[in-house]
């Protein structure tokens, strides 16, 4: 039998090695390339939202956004600085049947998921208590973010306002 013929022996998930299916391979659509347009090297400026207990603080990270390999996740790899205070962390992003789903793992050891939304030239992530708006300009080249937190989940208040900017 040929790797193609229905209940051959082939790879279909890297975890699970070889195995007996006639599960279909999944093919990259357009879900996947709609992720495309965070694909590059940025480099970001912004500052937090000052409240009555915390100073605003200037914000300068990088960020790279690459294909996993395959093509059908991105990888998110975010790093600088917040004030004084060194930042990063990992973010995966893949389409989810017809959502897309993040998962941030930041350097503080917290693990953030929300839902990914991509209308039009506007992304946003959608957690629980973290959620951003991001609108695209000057042909992708050019992101506004605005984030807001909640400590309920139900109210929300504007954390931090970023520029990024493609720079590869």
């Amino acid at each position: 039998m040929s790797p193609t013929t229905a209940g051959s022996a082939r790879v279909v998930s890297v975890a699970a090695g070889v195995e007996q299916t006639d599960r279909t391979a999944p093919v990259r659509d357009g879900r996947h390339q709609a992720l495309a347009v965070l694909i590059g090297k940025w480099i970001n400026e912004g500052h937090t939202v000052q409240t009555a207990e915390v100073p605003s603080v200037p914000i300068l990270t990088s960020d790279v956004y690459e294909w996993a390999p395959g093509g059908f996740f991105v990888v998110h790899s975010p790093f600088g600085k917040i004030g004084e205070t060194s930042v990063g962390g990992v973010e995966i992003i893949g389409a989810e049947g017809e959502a897309y789903r993040s998962t941030f793992y930041d350097s503080f050891g917290n693990v953030h998921r929300s839902r990914l939304e991509i209308e039009g030239d506007v992304i946003r992530w959608i957690g629980d208590r973290t959620r951003c708006t991001a609108t695209m300009s000057d042909g992708g080249m050019t992101q506004v973010a605005h984030h807001e937190s909640s400590a309920d989940g139900v109210s929300w208040t504007a954390s931090m306002d970023v520029t990024l900017r493609k720079v590869a």
